[in-house]
């Protein structure tokens, strides 16, 4: 079993709104895609929260760990596109998702997931920090974690970072995160030296870096794969794409794919979402002509 733990929010475009938050996203595709996944989140008891209740019904996609606050409204972002689809955030604080609960539910996925995924968004509160800090050390023995760092502005720090590499076995990062993470934790050279001393210093079993147009990287403790971005698509917008590329690192990771593979594989899933408005499709035949490849 798969779960997610973070946030789910209105993305607001300039002329239309999308449900998104990278957690959701993730679990959505990994859920589309056949995988056995949960995912733990917290809304508002208000208009925005029961639309996005309403539509998880009707995707059947399971709410049953998705917490509802009486007193903190539901997530949302504006979302600024440029003219190549490329966005900017600006993320509303001291929302629902902020405040998830440590429940007795909670506890029991932890101890029986295979792969637990988080990011950073999530920790920025100290709330939020300490709640994921006492789940993921509630974590089964066999429980491999994933930590998709996905930073947004003015929500992360150093020890956010250092908290959320302990654990993890797999890091997906992209080329403006890595120099953070760099300066942060005094890691020098290049990508290929930087990605080698994160890999050392805390243990990682994978490492995927995504690099926009110069393409992506994965490295494993014996190799490294490359490949070229996806090319001749129709960009609608790139929100989303790596929340898709890392649920395609999952699942071939649990799949027991080799790297190349993977890496080829998220590098289309990843290409086909910047083809379609906001991070999750409206199609579910959208998902076909990857699920088959879990088959």
């Amino acid at each position: 079993m798969i779960l997610s733990i973070g946030e789910i929010l209105f993305d607001i475009f300039p002329k239309y709104r999308r449900i998104g938050g990278a957690p959701f996203n993730f679990a959505f595709h990994l859920q589309s895609l056949g995988f056995d996944t949960r995912f733990i989140s917290r809304v508002g008891d208000d208009e925005n929260g029961r639309e996005i209740l309403d539509f998880l019904n009707e995707r059947e996609f399971n709410p049953q760990f998705i917490q509802i606050d009486g007193d903190h409204k539901t997530g949302e972002v504006q979302v600024v596109l440029d003219e190549d689809g490329n966005a900017r955030f600006h993320i509303v604080e001291d929302v629902a998702y902020d405040h998830i609960a440590r429940t007795d539910a909670v506890r029991t996925l932890m101890a029986e997931a295979d792969l637990v995924y988080y990011g950073s968004l999530i920790q920025r509160s100290p709330q939020g920090f300490q709640q994921v800090g006492e789940m993921l050390r509630g974590r089964g023995e066999g429980t491999r974690c994933l930590y998709d760092v996905n930073f947004r502005p003015g929500c992360y720090d150093e020890k956010i970072v250092r908290a959320s590499l302990d654990p993890c076995a797999i890091l997906k990062l992209n080329s403006d995160e890595l120099p953070v993470i760099q300066e942060m934790l005094g890691v020098s050279g290049d990508r290929d030296t930087a990605v080698r001393r994160l890999m050392d210093d805390y243990d990682l079993e994978m490492t995927a870096l995504t690099m926009g147009g110069e393409g992506s990287r994965l490295y494993t403790r014996s190799d490294r794969y490359t490949a070229a971005p996806s090319e001749n698509l129709s960009i609608v917008d790139t929100v989303g794409a790596g929340d898709g590329f890392t649920a395609i690192l999952a699942a071939g990771y649990l799949a027991g794919w080799d790297g190349d593979r993977i890496l080829r594989t998220a590098t289309r899933f990843a290409g086909a979402v910047c083809e379609i408005e906001g991070a999750i499709p409206e199609d579910a035949g959208f998902y076909g002509p990857f699920r088959s490849r879990f088959q």
